[in-house]
This record gives structure tokens, sequence and C-alpha cells, in this order.
């Protein structure tokens, strides 16, 4: 399976974190290692939050 970061849609293979959503605990969030180094918001595709 191919993971994608949630923010950039780049297919990531290392340095990347996987987590689920904080709020819904339902969806999985991906976050590359650059999206995470700036901060970039993301949001679940589930239950609409927005995260740092």
């Amino acid at each position: 399976m191919v993971r994608k970061c949630t923010i950039c849609n780049k297919e990531v293979t290392n340095d990347y974190v996987e987590f689920k959503c904080p709020k819904c605990l339902k969806t999985a969030i991906i976050r590359c290692e650059s999206c995470r180094k700036t901060s970039k918001e993301y949001t679940c595709s589930d239950c609409g939050f927005i995260g740092p």
C-alpha cells in the first residue's frame, strides 16, 4: 500500500508520522517530514478537525 502525506499528497517511505485524528480517532493522518517541519495544517476528512 502506497502511503501519501495527508497535506501535500507526496508519497512517503520514511521520515513520516502516522496517527489517528485526535478528535474522532477514525481517520489516519499521515504527515511527511517537510510538512511536519513547517507545521502545515491538516484537515480530518471525517470530522473536519484542523490540526497543526
